[in-house]
């Protein structure tokens, strides 16, 4: 499983991150630390067809990702 390290980026850098690394990897985990990147990140995977699960993580969220 891939991990993308997205903390500090801000939109839209952290779904350009999460879509290219989705054309190589079934699975990802990107990491976020404010709300904003949080959502899109997870409403651009679920619109691809992919299950998404967010959890809390001591500076920001684990969006854990799989097609």
């Amino acid at each position: 499983m891939k991990t993308i390290d997205a903390r500090g980026l801000s939109c839209p850098e952290p779904v350009v991150l999460t879509r290219n690394a989705l054309c190589d990897d079934s699975e990802l985990e990107v990491l976020v630390d404010s709300p904003a990147p949080r959502e899109n990140v997870a409403r651009f995977a679920r619109s691809q067809g992919c299950a998404v699960e967010v959890a809390d993580a001591e500076d920001g969220w684990r969006i854990s990702i799989k097609r």
